[in-house]
């Protein structure tokens, strides 16, 4: 548990601002890894998804994957960066476990992408973030620390490695440092999170699963006094796994951070881990600078020098600019500009999308996502994409709406028994008898009972006030256990009192 001594985020700002620096690591979704022929499905037993090379066995030596290069280059260009016409791969020194050949092949100053941009929107202000490069890396394998009571490294009494993952080919984004209003630095950074995810997902590169690992996000943070040029010590989040966490990473660590300051002490360049039930961060391991890292280009693999036209026939292949997209969305949908932007704003926009595209309405998708989606996202912590509910999943119980077999109370029920596994929301219906009640006998019999047992509301619907019906019909619908279809309850009161 962190015993940090934190100063409140509006306190924190009021005497410093901050300046971020954001990485996001996109796992791309290419059949093979990076340097060899290795299949990459998620999910497969440890250990089964190795080759002499990425267990970096002697002799062993590296091709470099062309669909990853494409991807790159999709990318960059999505991001608006310069594409090199010359770049190399670089060894990445270091030492732990999961790393079998005990460096990293990456890419350090010649990378394949740089110089890029994208603009994100908060709270209708548009930012613009400066993408410093985009280069290719392979991934590191999974360890997993068994004893102790940090579940690290220091302390276990043994570790378990998985190279499945090692050598999985990754896109890691770098932005140049963000400075912005204090108050916006969470939700800017959670909107850039957002924005890339959505740009990434549209180029059909990545599957962009925050919950999969294969979008993480790290969070770089300093501060610097009100009105000082004088940069501070920075630390590093890392390997944040959701929009929310990385809002929460941002003002945890400015907290933080301020706590140091105020009380006279030197914040340490380190990374550090983001613990998600307490929404606080953990100390890792001294952070190093890129000297220490001893970079220098990988004897093993050729440059890769992209031609002009295969850019420029790459450049074609892009699908249309989130910015464009959006604005078609919402003329197409009907949405106001709130409407956008809460939907934006709740990395919603693919779900309803999505959620159009499986048979319902735009304003049907939208009150279900940023609606009971949303509450149900909030009470556990999770994004909209991780909560166990897919757009073809919402649509057909919006469907089941529209056809009166249930009503939007029996609905969230559903969504209950779906997300719980018990199956089909058809499936849910039938085993938790959710059915609303169509039997015009039965609803009668419970209007009367409620007319009896609220004379005074009978009498002045009978007078013409029909304000008071409500009265009635929740006690139908309390009576029927919300099996009632509310419309067809008002139309038997109106008709019984007329």
């Amino acid at each position: 548990m962190s015993t940090d001594v934190l100063v409140p985020f509006d306190e924190a700002i009021s005497r410093y601002d901050p300046v971020m620096g954001l990485e996001i690591h996109i796992e791309l979704n290419t059949a093979t890894k990076m340097f060899c022929g290795c299949p990459t499905e998620f999910g497969a037993e440890p250990n089964t998804q190795v080759c002499p090379v990425c267990l970096a066995l002697p002799g062993a030596l590296p091709v470099v994957n062309a669909k990853a290069v494409e991807s790159a280059i999709r990318m960059g260009l999505a991001l608006n960066c310069s594409i090199a016409e010359w770049c190399r791969f670089a060894r990445k020194n270091y030492f732990y476990p999961d790393m079998p050949k005990n460096f990293q092949t990456s890419q350090y100053d010649e990378p394949i992408a740089h110089d890029g941009w994208v603009e994100v929107e908060v709270e209708g202000e548009t930012f613009r973030i400066e993408i410093e490069r985009a280069h290719m890396e392979e991934d590191t394998g999974k360890a997993l620390h068994v004893g102790g009571s940090t579940g690290r490294i220091h302390g276990a009494d043994f570790s378990l490695v998985d190279y499945n993952r090692a050598g999985i080919p990754l896109i890691e984004i770098v932005t140049r440092t963000i400075e912005v209003p204090p108050e916006k630095a969470p939700a800017v950074a959670r909107a850039y999170v957002s924005y890339v995810r959505d740009l990434i997902g549209g180029l059909g590169v990545s599957d962009v699963r925050m919950d999969q690992g294969s979008l993480r996000a790290d969070v770089n943070l300093s501060l610097k006094p009100k009105g000082s040029d004088v940069l501070g010590t920075r630390s590093e989040t890392k390997n944040v796994n959701s929009f929310r966490s990385v809002e929460r990473a941002v003002r945890f660590e400015i907290s933080r951070h301020a706590g140091i300051l105020d009380a006279g002490g030197t914040v340490v360049q380190e990374t550090r881990h983001f613990q998600e039930d307490t929404g606080t961060t953990l100390s890792g391991r001294e952070k190093s600078d890129a000297d220490d890292y001893r970079y220098f280009p990988e004897p093993d693999l050729a440059p890769v020098s992209p031609s002009r036209e295969w850019v420029e026939e790459l450049r074609a292949t892009l699908p249309e600019p989130p910015a464009v997209r959006r604005a078609r969305l919402q003329n197409d949908w009907g949405f106001s500009d709130l409407d956008m932007r809460d939907t934006i704003g709740a990395g919603a926009l693919d779900l309803i999308v999505a959620t159009v595209e499986a048979g319902t309405t735009p304003q049907a998708a939208k009150k279900w996502w940023l609606g009971e989606m949303a509450r149900r996202a909030n009470e556990t912590g999770r994004d909209l994409d991780a909560l166990g509910i897919t757009p073809a999943q919402v649509a057909e119980i919006q469907g089941l709406i529209d056809a009166k077999r249930i009503n939007d109370k029996l609905a969230r029920s559903v969504f209950d028994g779906v997300i719980a596994g018990e199956g089909t929301p058809e499936e849910v219906v039938v085993s938790r008898k959710l059915e609303v009640v169509s039997d015009d006998g039965a609803l009668g019999a419970a209007v009367d009972r409620a007319i009896e047992g609220d004379p005074d509301a009978a009498a002045k619907i009978r007078s013409g006030n029909l304000g008071v019906a409500g009265a009635l019909i929740g006690a139908v619908m309390k009576e029927m256990r919300g099996q009632a279809d509310a419309g067809r309850v008002r139309e038997l009161i109106l008709e019984k009192l007329s």
